[in-house]
């Protein structure tokens, strides 16, 4: 059988059984390389998304059957709002950001003697916070493509590295691209520039390297691209990186999940951007920049920022909570679910549970902080996010809510269980919180709250489905959802066999948890959300199922990691392309921190965990973990007993035991 002939039939056992193909290998912990020498699954394309406070841009890659490079930069200027067009819809003012899509077309010139020197077969692609593609030598020369954002300044860098691979001295001249376009917006006049900064002649010893950058960048009315500097620009950009692998650091046995959790911390404290709100996280994508949302902010990537260690992070998340303290209705009415573009525009059409989402991501951010002052501020919002919620109750005890963070995009009925669960974990978090703050009979109050909500979750959405006890989303609802993961993340364990099996038999996919299991949708057409993979599985470690979660863990982080569309958890499927979002990020990072160690903050200075091995690893270690600002080191070991657990702060021991896997213990701090 012949080379082709193997491949083709590799390719079809692929596709039709679902198999993941992967691409790139994982190197040392902090980049992933795909080698392209021997590559035949050609041709293919891909998109990742690069950003910085002023900056983001999602880079399209081709790469043909010749292995020749293509690339389309979408550039994105998130506070530079732009007037609509007169042929859009209305609707695209919260999409107005000044933006240019710029392809090789643009690009500087490599003259060698009487050859224009075109660097496009590539040899190899590597990412490690940036994006480096490795081509192939051409008469000598040999040039790496490097893509980075600014972190400070908006500009965007594809910086080439030529480097001279004879034994001889060679004299090259540039070409340097040189392209402005001006437009009026809201803040002024917007000036687009693409211009490159090589010298117009060198000389090139043996194995030397010439660098020189191409800028892709935004200046508003008076502002000087002469300040625009590559070295800085990487320089900060690596500082970034280092930062970001040394805060939080994990150490397994499995190089796919180290390597998938540096990367989630990356795409998750990269997507923070100025606005009028100061610093604030926004999910990204290509669709939403310096704004803020109740689920992607407050719940999702809020409460994972304290432990993360991130002051640029925290300030995001104290920003967002700040935001919506602000805007507590002076009426009976919902709370607006965002505030887009620059934080002005508040999006209040639509409740989507969105003060549930409130009290349980304010809640548990502020524990995991342990500012009290930060507390105090914030309590006001919380005590009315719970207000709110006990009195949109139905006769049932099951909080009312039009929608929930899919905003209609399927059926929720009148009140649907995501609602529901994350009030519970709003009352369960919030009661803490009121008893480190000093207001002992609110804590009684929101814990009785908490066991009367879990008894409505259960008697109002418990349910057969498909012959398993389990939840129905809404009281309508006959098809399996997503969201019935959620009542495993907050501890609640009354129909947890039948959710297991519902969520890792009946929903689970190549691509992860279906959104429904509808019987009339084909699996290849049906929508995927990454939001409700990750919440399973966080879920499933949290109630003690770790091996069943870590065998779909390592499956869909080697798909994410290093199949065909990659480095980051992605949003949806069919909506968006699978764009890199980047509080899915984060919700990854929560897997292993909440669900496999089943850290749980009890108040300011207690911490509760629960720490687990899957079945072939024999140790995990998690360095500089902040929690109230100290940074901590847990060490999980196993032995012939169970798990040495040991517990540090700057070199000190604070907790040292031996538990069974699983079992929960509480550090003092």
């Amino acid at each position: 059988m012949t080379r082709q002939l193997l491949y083709s039939l590799f390719f079809f056992l692929t596709v039709s059984l679902g198999l993941a193909q992967e691409y790139w290998k994982p190197v040392n912990g902090k980049k992933i390389v795909w080698d392209l020498t021997l590559e035949e699954r050609l041709p293919h394309k891909d998109n990742i998304e690069l950003s910085g406070r002023k900056v983001s841009a999602i880079i399209y890659y081709k790469i043909d059957s010749l292995k020749n490079l293509s690339i389309a930069r979408d550039v994105i200027f998130p506070q530079l709002r732009t007037y609509n067009k007169s042929n859009e819809p209305d609707w695209k003012k919260f999409r107005a950001y000044f933006r240019r899509t710029t392809d090789d077309g643009v690009s500087p010139t490599i003259i060698l003697g009487e050859k224009l020197i075109v660097p496009s077969k590539v040899d190899s692609v590597s990412i490690a916070g940036k994006l480096i593609f490795h081509c192939a030598p051409v008469q000598g020369l040999q040039v790496t493509k490097t893509i980075y954002p600014s972190m400070e300044d908006r500009f965007l860098v594809e910086q080439w590295d030529v480097k001279n691979v004879l034994d001889k001295s060679q004299t090259i001249r540039f070409s340097n691209v040189n392209l402005t376009q001006s437009q009026e917006g809201y803040k002024g006049i917007y000036t687009h520039r693409v211009f490159s900064t090589a010298m117009d002649s060198i000389s090139l010893a043996p194995n030397a390297t010439y660098s020189f950058p191409t800028y892709y960048g935004a200046v508003l009315n008076d502002e000087k691209t002469s300040d625009f500097n590559f070295e800085k620009a990487y320089s900060q950009r690596q500082a970034f990186l280092d930062e970001l692998y040394d805060q939080l650091q994990l150490k397994t046995p499995d190089a796919v999940i180290n390597t998938l959790f540096y990367f989630s911390k990356i795409r998750a404290a990269e997507s923070i951007f100025d606005s009028s709100m100061g610093l604030v996280h926004s999910p990204g994508g290509g669709n939403y920049y310096a704004g803020i949302w109740a689920n992607d902010q407050v719940e999702y990537s809020g409460p994972f920022f304290p432990y993360l260690g991130y002051k640029k992070g925290t300030t995001a998340a104290f920003n967002t909570y700040q935001k919506f303290l602000e805007n507590i209705p002076q009426t009976d009415t919902h709370i607006p679910y965002a505030f887009e573009v620059d934080g002005n525009f508040p999006m209040q059409h639509l409740d989507r549970g969105d003060a549930a989402m409130i009290a349980y991501g304010t809640s548990l951010y502020l524990l995991a902080s342990g500012d009290k002052v930060e507390a105090k501020k914030l309590w006001p919002l919380i005590e009315w996010s719970i207000n709110y919620c006990h009195n949109k109750r139905n006769s049932e005890g099951a909080v009312q809510s039009e929608s929930d963070e899919m905003e209609g995009r399927i059926a929720t009925g009148s009140a649907n269980l995501s609602t529901s669960t994350l009030y519970y974990g709003g009352l369960k978090y919030a009661s803490s919180l009121a008893k480190e703050l000093g207001f002992p009979k609110k804590a009684k109050l929101y814990r009785k709250r908490a066991k009367t909500m879990e008894k409505a979750i259960d008697s109002y959405f418990g349910a057969t489905m498909e012959g398993l006890d389990t939840y129905k989303y809404f009281e309508e609802n006959s098809l399996l959802r997503h969201w019935i993961c959620l009542p495993l993340t907050m501890g609640i364990t009354a129909r947890k066999e039948g959710t297991l099996k519902a969520l890792f038999t009946k929903l689970w996919t190549d691509n992860g948890i279906l959104v429904e299991l509808n019987p009339e949708v084909p699996v290849e057409d049906a929508i995927f959300w990454d939001r409700a993979t990750l919440y399973a599985l966080r879920g499933a470690m949290k109630v003690g199922e770790v091996d069943l979660a870590f065998d779909r863990l390592k499956g869909y982080s080697t798909k994410r990691l290093l199949g065909n569309h990659v480095p980051y958890a992605i949003e949806a499927f069919p909506e968006n392309d699978m764009k890199h979002l980047s509080a899915e990020s984060a919700l990854y990072c929560r897997i292993l921190t909440e669900g496999l160690l089943g850290m749980e903050p009890l108040g300011f200075h207690t911490l509760e965990l629960s720490p687990s091995l899957p079945n072939g690893w024999d140790s995990l270690n998690l360095k500089n973990v902040y929690v109230s600002g100290k940074a901590f080191a847990i060490s999980v070991q196993r032995n012939t007993n169970g798990l040495d657990i040991s517990i540090s702060e700057r070199g000190r021991v604070l907790l040292s035991t031996t538990i069974e896997n699983g079992e929960k213990i509480i550090l003092q701090h």
